[in-house]
């Protein structure tokens, strides 16, 4: 381990919330909590689009499927709305995907791979993660 003493992760980057209509998730946190929309994007590879809401130094992710094959409509058809996962922020993405496949923990993606605001990511799978999906965010 590396990173801090508090171990690989620097903070948290942003809790991710799947949502069926994008514009009316906005909409209802603009509304009840006067949250604006920080950055949006599609990310073609996830076949998703996303709006980050700047909470702090963090982010709430709203995300919805822009086809039926991504694994958030996937999530959406399972599950419905909802909390999809937990982002935190890692110095080394590839240091820490190591670190925790070492450990036993089953990844989803082999090795890092670009993410949204031109961040590296790499995903833990829920099974061994207590029933959350984790992506590591490296800035």
């Amino acid at each position: 381990m590396t990173a801090t003493d508090a171990g690989l992760f620097t903070e948290i980057d942003h809790v991710a919330i799947a949502v069926r209509d994008l514009d009316a998730a906005i909409a209802w946190y603009r509304e009840a909590f006067g949250a604006t929309v920080d950055h949006r994007e599609v990310v073609e590879h996830d076949g998703v689009e996303e709006a980050l809401l700047k909470v702090a130094d963090s982010y709430v992710q709203l995300l919805t499927p822009t086809r039926d094959d991504s694994p958030v409509a996937k999530y959406l058809a399972a599950k419905g709305e909802g909390l999809h996962h937990v982002g935190y922020r890692v110095a080394d993405c590839a240091a820490a995907l190591d670190a925790a496949k070492a450990t036993g923990v089953k990844a989803i993606d082999a090795a890092p791979r670009p993410g949204s605001r031109g961040t590296t990511v790499a995903f833990l799978h829920p099974k061994t993660a207590f029933g959350t999906l984790i992506e590591l965010v490296q800035e």
